[in-house]
């Protein structure tokens, strides 16, 4: 006949199923402590010599940069400080100078129009002198001129309303002895 198949997942017949798992069989214990101190110290050497410098200049050197770079931030502070303190003194340097410019600019023109004020003014009172001096001589020659157009108005006049000639001497004496009133 034929034999069953087998996976080989069953437990072999004739065997001892009293064995023990090796790594806590008691008759082993020994020999694997000895082999687990010296993995331990060969671990160990390895480690202090090869690995941990290795890891502590990384860690030396993550420091080292950082402490530049937080020496550069702090050089960069100082100067971006600097620049800051440039910039206010020459925004406030150069307010005083606009100010001290439009004060000179304010006083110079100011001057210049009471300047101008003064020739205008001048050349007012020259022009209201002078046409005061005409219309005196203007007034003077009128009334220099009245008594002779008067006179000269005045005989005709009298003529027609009372029909009689008067000479220009009776006329100039009757308008004298009307002013003497």
């Amino acid at each position: 006949m034929t034999e069953p198949v087998t996976t080989g997942t069953e437990v072999p017949h004739g065997g001892t199923a009293n064995k023990v798992f090796p790594p806590l069989d008691p008759s082993t214990v020994s020999p694997q402590l000895v082999w687990l101190a010296i993995t331990f110290v060969v671990l160990y050497f390895l480690l202090k010599k090869i690995a941990i410098p290795r890891i502590g200049g990384v860690i030396e050197e993550r420091s080292n940069r950082i402490q530049r770079d937080i020496d550069a931030a702090e050089r960069l502070k100082d100067e971006v400080d600097a620049a800051m303190k440039a910039y206010e003194k020459s925004l406030g340097d150069a307010r005083a100078n606009a100010t001290t410019i439009a004060r000179q600019t304010r006083e110079k023109l100011a001057s210049e129009v009471d300047r101008e004020r003064a020739n205008v003014e001048g050349a007012i009172n020259s022009k209201i002198a002078d046409a005061e001096a005409r219309i005196a001589e203007t007034k003077r020659k009128a009334l220099s001129s009245v008594g002779e157009i008067a006179s000269e108005i005045a005989g005709p006049v009298v003529k027609q309303l009372t029909g009689k000639d008067v000479g220009v001497d009776e006329i100039k004496r009757a308008l004298n002895a009307g002013k003497g009133e």
